[in-house]
């Protein structure tokens, strides 16, 4: 099995996160933060030290700033619906995934006003564009880092600057980039940073997390046990608690610590050279291929590790089931959660196949998936 599907999730881990998870698991399993016991202050000891490592990572001063969540569209729905009320503006762009544009929607009919800037053919964003679209009521602006889809690379330091400059909040999606990409959110000048922990992070599922400037009152979307100020009736105002209602993901939360300590020791630079390479090797090897249709910029200055094809008039599922079938190599088709996207780029009518590689795909794994989508063209 060739797997290249890691802008969904990533796979395989780091040993060294199962083990982890497994220890959590087996040796203090308990609820962090609800009790006295040396088993729940293991726990909450393990939890806090991957607040504290992921905060490094994204130059957070304060890891009480980073709030923990099941994935990243619970971030970025606390993100979206916790600033905006009726009345307001949002700039947001075709090129993103629906875990923003579906908030957005919902919102609109509560009468939040939205502008969608649209991408080019190459899914690339303008942030004139963005710029020019700002209104007086205008309170948001909401992007993603890295299309999900083509693997475009959006200048979010451009956009970020033109928020600071208008005063308008920054909430950066970085369901792709984030562990690869250098998010630092002081120089970005970034208020929210959502992201996933299941993906570049190289967490578990049912990970992830949300960054909120300390100066940003977000409204909380659960109210619960927090395990602090428990006499109160009131859901508590002190952060992390206050985002933070229910039992956290312990053990998810601890392997995903892992993960971000296996990226720091690696060198989040050398995990990123390597998937580089392995989407010029790719890129380099389809290019030219008879009836094979590839999208986005093509060149690793401007995409990520996510490249997506179609190969003649083949509907994308009929291929993505050859290659897992045929050939053992599992891609996503269809429309990955991104119809306006897939709109701007001309591919909504059947979707695309999405090649996306992670830290531990080989280029001989490469070699494999450009010689099926060779065989493949010369049948079709």
């Amino acid at each position: 099995m060739i797997y290249f599907d890691n802008a969904a999730t990533s796979f395989p881990k780091p040993s060294v996160v199962y083990d982890s998870m497994m220890e959590g698991m087996k040796e203090f399993g308990a609820n962090p933060g609800r009790s006295g016991h040396r088993s729940a202050i293991e726990a909450g000891k393990k939890i806090f030290e991957t607040r504290e490592a992921i905060a490094g990572l994204f130059n957070i001063a304060d890891p009480m700033n980073l709030v923990f969540t099941f994935n990243c569209t619970e971030s970025l729905n606390i993100g979206i619906k916790g600033i905006l009320s009726e009345g307001d503006h949002v700039i947001t762009t075709s090129m993103e995934h629906n875990s923003v544009l579906r908030p957005i929607m919902v919102l609109e009919n509560l009468g939040v006003e939205a502008t969608i800037i649209d991408g080019d053919a190459m899914g690339r964003i303008d942030p004139a564009h963005i710029k020019n679209s700002i209104r007086k009521n205008t309170k948001l602006i909401v992007t993603t880092h890295i299309s999900n889809l083509t693997g475009t690379i959006l200048p979010i330091e451009d956009i970020g600057d033109i928020a600071r400059e208008k005063g308008i909040y920054y909430l950066v999606d970085g369901a792709q980039s984030a562990g690869v990409y250098d998010i630092d959110i002081g120089k970005l000048n970034i208020d929210m940073l959502a992201f996933p922990g299941h993906k570049g992070l190289l967490g578990p599922q049912g990970t992830g997390g949300l960054y909120i400037a300390e100066d940003l009152d977000l409204k909380e979307m659960m109210h619960g046990g927090t395990g602090s100020t428990s006499h109160l009736l009131e859901q508590p105002d002190i952060r992390p608690d206050r985002y933070e209602s229910g039992t956290l993901n312990g053990p998810g939360i601890i392997g995903l610590g892992a993960g971000v300590r296996y990226i720091l020791d690696e060198g989040m630079e050398n995990i990123r050279k390597h998937e580089e390479e392995l989407t010029e090797h790719f890129i380099e090897g389809i290019t030219g291929l008879d009836k094979v249709s590839a999208y986005g910029p093509l060149d690793t200055r401007y995409q990520a590790a996510v490249v997506s094809i179609n190969i003649g008039d083949l509907d994308s599922s009929e291929l993505s089931y050859i290659l897992d079938q045929k050939y053992g190599i599992e891609v996503r088709s269809g429309l990955h959660c991104a119809p306006l996207a897939h709109k701007t780029i001309g591919t909504f009518e059947r979707g695309t196949v999405r090649f996306s590689f992670g830290p531990f795909n080989t280029h001989e794994e490469i070699e494999s998936a450009i010689k099926a989508i060779g065989e493949i063209s010369k049948e079709v």
